[in-house]
């Protein structure tokens, strides 16, 4: 049995300040989404990919499997290759094979949570001509880390997979790709995966599925908190929620309070009070135009080499190379 990890006093320390400035904001408490990803957080997510009403992992996936050798033949040949949040990887397999099947090469995934990275390098490390160095940090520093040790001239890729830049704000996804694009020397690529804008219903049931794995994914940040902070939080008195807000083309997910309560986090220092129905904000997934994606890659300093968009689920990978 793998047993999680326990955070590094720094982590710790970092948790700690981001619970306390989050549930003190007003009028909308929140807490950051990478949070959701402990090791109970990402085993957690790696089921709802599974999940009948969440087709946006098997739409990244089969768009993968089809234009990887694509994806390939756009750039020279690729001797590094870098995935800012892996996740398992399970999907990252046909670009690699691709790649290794013109020279080796090394892949970074770059991930917070020390689970995912283990579970990426058991899936990976069997690919010949592949290398599998995993960088656990943030994704800027991350990616930063690998350009400042990175050797020759062959052109590096860098993906950016199952439409996690739709977890920024637009001006923050566009200050991201600009923050990317500068480690970046022209004719190396992006692949960018973005989730396309669909009927409501269908983004509901994807972010609050019937078996409730969704919602438990959600209230496991609780849950961390309790275990971490020495928190008392009682899930029974909240409740998972999905919403879409129309204005800005966005799934936020919520933790509503059942009752008017408190709550003593101790490790944060604080003590929260929540109304009947007040929420903590805890993530949001923006559903994009792909003409926006290929504007928001032109405004980076990107040229787009290719764009393939899958129908079964309208979800759109796009290669940005960096001009």
């Amino acid at each position: 049995m793998t047993h999680p990890t326990a955070p590094t006093p720094a982590q710790a320390d970092a948790f700690a300040t981001d619970v306390y400035g989050g549930l003190t904001q007003s009028p909308q408490k929140t807490l950051p989404s990478k949070y959701l990803y402990d090791a109970v957080g990402s085993a957690l997510f790696e089921v709802i990919t599974h999940l009948p009403e969440y087709g946006l992992t098997r739409a990244d996936e089969r768009l993968i499997k089809t234009h990887a050798q694509d994806v390939l033949m756009s750039l020279g040949p690729v001797g590094t290759v870098v995935e800012l949040g892996s996740g398992s990887g399970r999907k990252t397999r046909w670009i690699l094979e691709a790649c290794a099947r013109r020279q080796p090469c090394t892949y970074y995934p770059i991930e917070i949570s020390a689970t995912a990275l283990a579970h990426c390098s058991r899936e990976l490390s069997d690919i010949p001509g592949v290398k599998v160095l995993g960088i656990e940090r943030e994704y800027l520093p991350g990616l930063q880390q690998i350009t400042a040790m990175r050797q020759g001239e062959s052109p590096m890729l860098v993906l950016f997979l199952g439409s996690t830049i739709g977890n920024f704000a637009r001006p923050d996804a566009q200050r991201f790709l600009g923050e990317v694009r500068k480690m970046m020397r022209p004719g190396d690529a992006l692949l960018l995966g973005t989730d396309l804008v669909k009927p409501t219903p269908a983004l509901i049931n994807a972010y609050d599925d019937a078996l409730g794995i969704t919602a438990a994914f959600n209230l496991n940040l609780l849950v961390r908190i309790n275990r971490e902070l020495g928190a008392h939080f009682d899930l029974q008195q909240f409740q998972h929620e999905a919403r879409f807000n129309l204005e800005t083309s966005a799934i936020e997910m919520h933790i509503r309070s059942r009752i008017r309560q408190s709550v003593d986090i101790p490790g944060a220092g604080l003590r929260v009070e929540f109304e009947v129905g007040e929420t903590i904000w805890t993530e949001i997934s923006r559903k994009y135009l792909a003409a926006d994606v290929l504007a928001m890659g032109g405004q980076a300093g990107f040229t787009a080499a290719g764009q393939w968009i899958d129908q079964g689920w309208p979800f759109a990978e796009t290669l940005l190379v960096a001009a």
